[in-house]
């Protein structure tokens, strides 16, 4: 691994890249927050997150004021692009993991028992669409370990070893440019359409 002892070097912050590592419910809001900004802004949130709140505790979360949440959002600097609604979408992720999973966001790739389940339960959480789905199932594949039979599969062409489609595949710095420059090809390729 490029980057240590880090499997998931994903903010330029070894304090926040831990934390994502063992808090699975940061590494969770980080995967929400990552659209419309920069990843490592995305994956660093959570731990600035953490340090407005004191602490990232999902009942917190889901109870908070909505409005008083937006504003720690909105804090400069702010967590996302959109901290109101990025806010909303947390905290609907937050009571989705109460109401299905007790709270624990772990439950949410150690219930299931193969890679088409895994993908149905993030593809069940607020804020993660089909292709957001297959990338976390990629993730959680690659970088953490979580391989229940059929994840590959279940994560489609960001499963496959050797890659570098998404932030799955992000091992350290040379990775994260190989990501964007793919990133950009596509985007590209879309607009040439």
């Amino acid at each position: 691994m490029a980057s240590g002892s880090l499997k998931l070097p994903l903010s330029g912050d070894a304090a926040a890249d831990k934390l994502l590592e063992k808090d699975p419910l940061a590494l969770l809001i980080g995967m929400v927050l990552d659209q419309q900004i920069p990843l490592e802004r995305a994956f660093r949130s959570p731990a600035d997150l953490k340090a407005r709140l004191g602490r990232l505790d999902v009942h917190e979360l889901a109870d908070a004021d909505p409005d008083e949440l937006g504003r720690t959002f909105a804090e400069p600097p702010a967590l996302h692009r959109f901290p109101a609604s990025m806010a909303k979408r947390v905290q609907e992720l937050c009571r989705h993991l109460i109401a299905g999973y007790g709270g624990r966001a772990d439950r949410v790739w150690k219930s299931a028992g193969d890679g088409a389940t895994l993908l149905a339960n993030v593809k069940a959480l607020p804020g993660f669409g089909d292709q957001k789905a297959r990338i976390f199932v990629a993730l959680l594949g690659k970088r953490l370990g979580v391989q229940p039979p059929g994840w590959q599969e279940a994560a489609g062409d960001f499963g496959r070893p050797g890659t570098f489609a998404s932030v799955a595949d992000i091992d350290g710095p040379e990775a994260l440019k190989h990501v964007r420059a793919h990133k950009q090809q596509m985007k590209a390729r879309a607009k040439a359409r």
